[in-house]
């Protein structure tokens, strides 16, 4: 009862001093800029050499290449059956150029799904080859003899990849590797007997063939590109071979790509509400930055020339066991040569660090323009959360050189537009409307190149949900 009676008689004793809420309408309070949690550390932006590009395009010539094939098959799903897409048949070297849709679609129909378990030989060693294999799903090791009679993984195919495709025509092919796999998948089976019997009766597929086989072949160096004669090592008045340097024909160029938009702003806002902080400058800042997220998203991800899907089919590898592991990283570094960073999703770096502290590494931190970044074989390896994590929890990590010298990566802009702040970054004033709000086009333009194909590098299908 006591202490009721106290309680009460304290919530009636008048209050003797100003409150603090009532203190803060007289107070000038201090205060942050507007904050953004979109802001990353945009390290791919900050590591690419940069070149002005006038005209806004930039070609790159290279030596002539004679490639075939290489290229990723790709498919439909449908419940459990999956089929390959008739077009996509043309990424195999024999059908390269052959453009009979209803031939393709005829071929794609005869192709005959089988679904494997880990561990399961799709082929082995030294047996007659009669089918080539479409890899839907899944990921599979070619293994062959080693130098000393072991077995050696010689290479690691996934979704998309396809081999066997010389047996189509040549009937005295045998399997030079035991393709086993190394997980469950998926994929489609197309026979020789079922493709010549087809070549039999269709014409202008068995001219295509033919005309294929017949094609004298280019003599070309390990890279694919045209031989350049020479001579070394002799003596006396030997003759020397003539050679010249052929080009590509038809270069690719890389035309500047651009994000865009509106900022608006109220005559009353721009006018009455600047200050301490100008209002009109706040939204630009943070416009800017958003514009810059996104020009790093398209480098990376824009068909047309983002990074990871310019990056060429042979310098693409598989993680051996799924996470990515120390063993993985060396092999995309020995790749190419002069390499200058890495980039993965935090979350891939996070389980390269599992995989390290599971062999008991520690990799060396790196300083890099006054942070510390993690390495390997002291490339520093950047994070990027633009790099995508598929449903499955797979990502991809970069590698590559960089520069114009270098015959690397390299981001292209042009510096010196009409109202810039930033390089290739403009703000023009687009007016006063007739509701007194103010526009600002804000635009900015860029691109990327690889200028050589070994000059990136990708470790796709990297597992980030494996924690033992």
């Amino acid at each position: 009862m006591s202490v009721q009676a106290g309680s009460e008689a304290e919530s009636r004793t008048p209050q003797r001093s100003l409150g603090t809420a009532a203190a803060r309408n007289l107070a000038t309070t201090t205060k942050s800029a507007p904050q953004m949690q979109e802001i990353t550390s945009r390290w791919l932006l900050k590591m690419l050499p940069w070149v002005s590009v006038q005209g806004g395009t930039y070609r790159v010539n290279r030596r002539l290449s004679h490639s075939v094939g290489n290229g990723i098959v790709e498919f439909v799903k449908t419940g459990s059956q999956v089929q390959v897409i008739p077009a996509e048949l043309g990424e195999l070297p024999l059908l390269r150029d052959y453009g009979d849709e209803e031939v393709l679609t005829e071929l794609a129909a005869r192709c005959r799904q089988i679904d494997f378990e880990a561990g399961e030989e799709l082929t082995s060693f030294g047996s007659p080859s009669d089918q080539v294999f479409l890899l839907a799903h899944g990921r599979v090791e070619h293994i062959g003899p080693g130098p000393y009679g072991e077995d050696a993984v010689l290479r690691t195919v996934a979704d998309g990849a396809y081999f066997g495709d010389s047996s189509l025509t040549d009937e005295a092919a045998i399997w030079e590797y035991t393709a086993r796999a190394a997980t469950p998948g998926t994929a489609l089976v197309l026979s020789r007997q079922d493709f010549q019997l087809l070549a039999d009766r269709v014409d202008s597929l068995r001219a295509h063939v033919d005309d294929v086989r017949t094609r004298p072949e280019q003599r070309t160096n390990s890279h694919g590109e045209a031989a350049i004669d020479l001579s070394a090592g002799h003596v006396g008045e030997a003759v020397l071979p003539g050679t010249f340097v052929d080009y590509e024909p038809r270069p690719r160029e890389y035309e500047l790509s651009l994000a865009q938009t509106v900022l608006r702003v109220h005559t009353r806002v721009a006018d009455l509400y600047n200050h301490p902080m100008n209002q009109t400058e706040q939204q630009l800042r943070l416009t800017v930055e958003a514009l810059r997220e996104r020009q790093e998203h398209e480098m990376l991800n824009n068909p047309a020339f983002g990074l990871l899907h310019n990056a060429d089919y042979d310098q693409r590898i598989q993680p051996h066991d799924g996470a990515p592991t120390p063993d993985d990283m060396d092999q995309l570094l020995s790749m190419r040569r002069d390499s200058k960073m890495f980039l993965a999703h935090p979350k891939a770096i996070a389980a390269f660090g599992r995989e390290c502290n599971k062999r008991g590494l520690y990799p060396e931190a790196v300083e890099v323009a006054g942070h510390k970044v993690p390495s390997w074989r002291g490339v520093p390896i950047f994070p990027s959360s633009k790099i995508p994590i598929s449903d499955a929890r797979t990502t991809s990590i970069l590698c590559m050189r960089t520069g114009e010298d270098e015959q690397g990566v390299i981001g292209l802009h042009q510096p010196g537009i009409p109202d810039e702040i930033e390089p290739s970054l403009s703000v023009r004033f687009m007016g006063i409307n007739e509701q007194a709000i103010i526009s600002y086009l804000v635009t900015a333009y860029f691109s990327a190149a690889v200028l050589v194909p070994d000059a990136l590098g990708v470790l796709e299908n990297v597992e980030i949900g494996r924690w033992r």
